[in-house]
């Protein structure tokens, strides 16, 4: 069977289903109001929204208030004195990472701002002062007379002589 002919035999089932739909409908069993009234009542409803009684709430309150005092009690209380050699026999235990200082904002005075700016100022003049003396070389050298090597004129041998040359 090739696949066009299983899709005929689907769509003949299809119209034949959907007649025997349409005569339910028709013959008063279901009405199309009542079928939608029916498709109305098969909608799943939301579950009722759970409440909790105020003693429940409360229960759950103080517990927590009290697992933050216990973590607040943990994390204010001050680390033992140890000795050395409690400190030598201890097994080593990571500590905590404190949290990070909040970076204060550091100003310069005026004196040595002052001594930056001269600074930068004497590395700009030495940088110019190279840059003038390396301009300065090159224009030189452009101003100097070229030595031109006088070439030989080329010659055309003529092809016998090219033919005896030795290889």
């Amino acid at each position: 069977m090739d696949s066009q002919s299983i899709i005929s035999a689907i769509d003949v089932e299809i119209a034949k289903l959907e007649q025997v739909k349409a005569l339910l409908i028709d013959s008063g069993k279901l009405s199309s109001v009542s079928a939608r009234k029916a498709a109305k009542r098969k909608t799943v409803t939301q579950p009722k929204k759970r409440t909790m009684s105020p003693e429940a709430r409360k229960r759950i309150g103080d517990a927590q208030r009290k697992r933050w005092a216990a973590t607040k009690k943990q994390a204010s209380a001050p680390p033992a004195k140890t000795t050395a050699k409690s400190a030598k026999k201890a097994s080593p235990v990571k500590a905590k990472k404190a949290a990070p200082k909040k970076a204060v904002k550091r100003t310069l005075s005026p004196e040595a701002r002052k001594r930056i700016a001269n600074a930068q100022r004497k590395r700009w003049a030495a940088t110019k002062k190279q840059k003038s003396a390396a301009s300065s070389k090159r224009a030189t050298k452009k101003a100097a007379p070229k030595k031109t090597a006088k070439a030989a004129p080329a010659v055309a041998m003529p092809e016998a002589q090219k033919s005896e040359a030795p290889a």
